[in-house]
């Protein structure tokens, strides 16, 4: 009961700490976002539509375009406007409709239709290739309805041929079995996180929940200052309990933020976080690491000023190093080597197997290991250097 009540002091001095919950709360979910945002591109492509006179044909054209997902269709009253637009990045790409296009296709002749984007810009070329699609398909229809009317014999009749046939291979259109592309990964040794959120997510859990605890071991210094231990031992509080609930309270804070990123990246980002058994043993053990960092910062930083000035600093090397900032698979040998020497590159490759190879807990059981020594390590000297600071 003790051990709860020391721990249940440290929890409740945290959420007392407004500035504290920002860091463990707040910043995360936006620099997830941010990251997340950065890494995957973006998913609707803004483009520009110039009819000069295309006539139904080219009606037709543009609500394709419009139906067309990812696709943000803008009017622009001349081709020299649109150009100016792609050029400042308003657009992504631009397609200009020719005048007389509807005639051109009823009479069977071919019409140029005009694709706009930089060839040195991968996203206008992106851009440019889902828009080539929509009009290739377009065309389809086109071909189709002029491979069916015999103008001359409509012409005699009186009758727009063309349109009814258009229209009749629009309406056939969706009967038609499309071609089916299967996309499958051969590569079931992916040393780098999927792009967007799924690699943000977890390398920011990765992050934050080691360097808030690493902070947050200010708050065992400003403990031991103003004498608080001093008076716990006055009562008939054991040490090991004082040092087994400021432990409890670190784990618990620790447990609680990687269970929040998890929540809020599969709810509000879709991420898979992979096996959830081995997920959730991952986030234990970094819990049990993180935790125990911040417990032996706060036995070797003097004052809570070192704490919050040099503890940032070096879980932001750690994370550099580990691969939170860019994946070690970019870096040469010796640099993952070196990377390999803090436990967030052994953490990082574990989430990158359970994501990215859809790894189970016996996959990442070497990496667990290794995790669980670093833990070990990290309490273990906490718990001696604070016991003695007790004593």
């Amino acid at each position: 009961m003790r051990v709860l009540a020391v721990a249940g002091v440290a929890l409740r001095r945290l959420v007392r700490d407004r500035t504290a919950l920002l860091f463990m709360v707040v910043l995360p979910v936006v620099v997830i976002l941010v990251v997340g945002a950065s890494v995957r591109g973006f998913s609707t492509f803004r483009i520009g539509v110039v009819d000069l006179g295309a006539g139904p044909s080219g009606h037709d054209l543009v609500a394709a375009l419009e139906r067309a997902p990812g696709l943000d269709v803008r009017d622009y009253a001349t081709a020299a406007d649109a150009a100016r637009a792609v050029a400042r990045g308003q657009l992504a790409t631009a397609v200009v409709l020719p005048a007389g296009m509807d005639r051109s296709l009823r009479a069977g002749e071919p019409v140029d239709v005009a694709v706009l984007a930089e060839q040195a810009n991968s996203s206008e070329q992106a851009a440019a290739a889902q828009v080539a699609a929509v009009i290739a398909e377009q065309g389809g229809l086109v071909q189709a309805a002029v491979f069916a009317t015999d103008q001359v014999a409509a012409l005699a009749a009186g009758t727009d041929a063309y349109a009814a046939n258009l229209a009749r291979a629009a309406a056939v259109r969706p009967g038609v079995a499309d071609v089916g592309v299967a996309s499958e990964v051969v590569d079931a040794k992916a040393t780098i996180l999927p792009q967007g959120f799924s690699y943000s997510a977890p390398t920011m859990l990765v992050l934050f929940v080691f360097l808030n605890a690493v902070v947050g071991g200010a708050a065992v210094i400003q403990t031991r200052r103003l004498g608080m231990y001093e008076r716990m031992a006055a009562t008939p509080t054991a040490v090991s309990a004082v040092v087994a609930g400021e432990t409890l309270a670190a784990v618990a804070i620790a447990l609680g933020q990687a269970a929040l990123i998890v929540g809020i990246g599969a709810t509000a980002f879709g991420v898979s976080w992979g096996n959830p058994a081995a997920a959730a043993v991952l986030v234990a053990l970094w819990a049990l690491v993180s935790a125990g960092a911040g417990m032996l910062a706060g036995t070797l930083f003097r004052t809570p000023e070192q704490a919050t000035a040099i503890g940032p600093s070096v879980g932001i090397a750690f994370a550099m190093l580990g691969g939170c900032m860019w994946p070690l698979a970019v870096v040469n040998e010796a640099m993952r080597e070196v990377g390999h020497l803090t436990p967030h590159a052994w953490a990082v490759d574990a989430w990158t197997a359970l994501i990215a190879r859809g790894g189970t807990l016996a996959t990442i059981a070497p990496q667990l290991g290794v995790l669980a020594a670093f833990a070990a390590g990290f309490l273990t000297l906490a718990t001696v250097r604070l016991r003695r600071s007790l004593v």
